[in-house]
């Protein structure tokens, strides 16, 4: 027996001004896909042959150029007519927020094109980002669907083998169903859905006792990516019957769980404490303990936005008689990274940090010394350091005359994890103040932390989700009306 596996993760943020070319893209085929997917031992247990297709991985950053897209989905096509008189299954990983130029969700295209290639029939199990949109025709073209249930996402790794654990057991008995699917009319952005916050764990609790249901062999709940606006934008449930005679009985339970979720609608609301930017910065300063943490929500990278924001460094350098450290981590500033690169450590430099591209990332003449080079690195699966990517190079700079360090990077990327810090050179726990690009603040920083805040800031990632000028998006719609 053979499945093909596949992944495509892009989230397409709209709101900056850079679009994805194919050297955006992390790409790989063959046995470096098997690998990187992290599903492959499972296969081979199983007895199972993998017919790689293509792993194409952007992450957070912009909408796709068209060309891009069209050889990404083309390597999926390819794989699939080169070998479809073969295919017993389909795993795929497909985040779900992705936009193309001219066409709209590129997961949506390629799991149709796949689909119609296929046919009805063969076994198709995809995982998913939370943060990912969903439509009638897509969850239908699928046999089974699921996304994490946690946000952060510690869980995305045992997604990723549930699903493709769920394929090896549909080619092996196979099963005539679907995914059932109901949107509901909330539209909802990643912080106000942390799943150790009501009403998200009671939701996540709720789901896990329908699963325990022999009839059922899936839940799942889809807050929806906002970022760029779209017809398919909101929340979804879905529900995956165990067999064709469930079918009906998974509608029934699909219609429970939509208006469970739906009932908590005024619930949600972003974890921790958020506050104003001047009132977050003051509160920081005024915080009796360290290490504190702010997020920069309008700048978080990892929905999107650049990393390019000077704001907070600004306000903080307007302060007067700073006396407590401060950390930033990261500005991205690539051209800045160039120019240190023949600074040597201990030696100071005049730097003009920042992209200029607007308001928010207004350029800061500054006067630093060269404190650490370093890497810019990534676990890949939230919860392990085992696996780590590299994405670029760094400079730890102190700004001569203050109590301020920066990480400039050449990449935009969340400081979220202890191992990039230590890659950087920086010891985040020493400083009084760090100040990172995320909108809900990630579990090592949160438990390190002796407190924290979001910044509601302006930029790429805006948090009041009501304010944004959303035109295709359904209506009515909570809390953009109020229904």
């Amino acid at each position: 027996m053979k499945i093909l596996i596949g992944q495509f993760i892009n989230e397409a943020n709209a709101n900056i001004p850079v679009k994805d070319e194919i050297t955006t893209f992390d790409i790989a085929f063959g046995d470096e896909l098997i690998e990187k997917m992290q599903v492959g031992d499972l296969f081979e247990s199983a007895g199972i042959e993998i017919i790689p297709s293509v792993y194409a991985v952007s992450g957070a950053s912009g909408v796709i150029k068209r060309h891009t897209f069209d050889y990404i989905e083309a390597c999926f096509v390819n794989a699939v007519k080169e070998h479809l008189h073969e295919i017993d299954g389909i795993y795929l990983m497909l985040h779900g927020a992705s936009e193309v130029e001219g066409l709209g969700s590129g997961d949506h295209h390629i799991l149709k094109t796949i689909r119609e290639l296929v046919g009805p029939y063969i076994p198709i199990t995809v995982a998913c980002d939370p943060h990912g949109n969903l439509c009638e025709e897509y969850v239908h073209a699928t046999t089974a669907i699921r996304s994490y249930r946690e946000s952060p996402h510690t869980d995305s790794r045992d997604t990723w083998r549930k699903m493709a654990q769920m394929a090896i057991d549909l080619v092996k008995n196979r099963q005539n169903i679907h995914s059932v699917y109901r949107k509901l009319p909330m539209i909802l952005g990643g912080e106000q859905s942390v799943s150790a916050d009501e009403p998200v764990r009671s939701i996540n609790a709720y789901m896990n006792e329908l699963e325990i249901d022999p009839r059922i062999l899936s839940c799942s709940w889809h807050v929806g990516y906002i970022r760029h606006d779209c017809d398919v934008a909101g929340c979804g449930i879905v529900v995956v019957p165990a067999t064709e005679a469930d079918q009906q009985y998974a509608e029934t339970i699909a219609d429970q769980l939509a208006a469970y979720v739906w009932d908590k609608r005024h619930e949600f609301h972003y974890t921790g404490t958020t506050a104003k930017p001047e009132a977050a910065l003051q509160m920081a300063l005024e915080f009796d303990g360290r290490p504190f943490v702010i997020t920069d929500s309008g700048d978080n990278t990892t929905s999107g936005a650049t990393g390019w924001n000077t704001f907070i460094l600004r306000q903080a350098l307007a302060v007067k008689n700073l006396e407590k450290t401060i950390l930033f981590a990261s500005i991205c500033d690539p051209k800045t990274v160039d120019q240190l690169e023949t600074t040597a450590i201990g030696e100071t430099a005049q730097i003009e940090l920042g992209m200029g591209y607007d308001a928010m990332s207004e350029k800061v003449a500054l006067k630093v010394s060269v404190k650490a080079k370093g890497e810019i690195v990534r676990p890949i699966g939230i919860g392990s350091e085992d696996i780590v990517k590299t994405f670029g190079k760094c400079v730890l700079v102190h700004v001569e005359g203050t109590t301020i360090d920066i990480i400039i990077a050449n990449h935009r990327q969340s400081y979220a994890h202890a191992i990039q810090f230590e890659k950087a050179g920086a010891d985040w726990m020493n400083y009084d103040i760090t100040v990172v690009k995320q909108g809900y603040i990630f579990p090592y920083l949160k438990e390190q932390a002796k407190g924290y805040v979001m910044s509601l800031t302006d930029g790429a990632t805006p948090q009041d989700t009501a304010s944004i000028p959303f035109k295709r998006i359904m209506r009515p719609m909570f809390p953009v009306d109020q229904i």
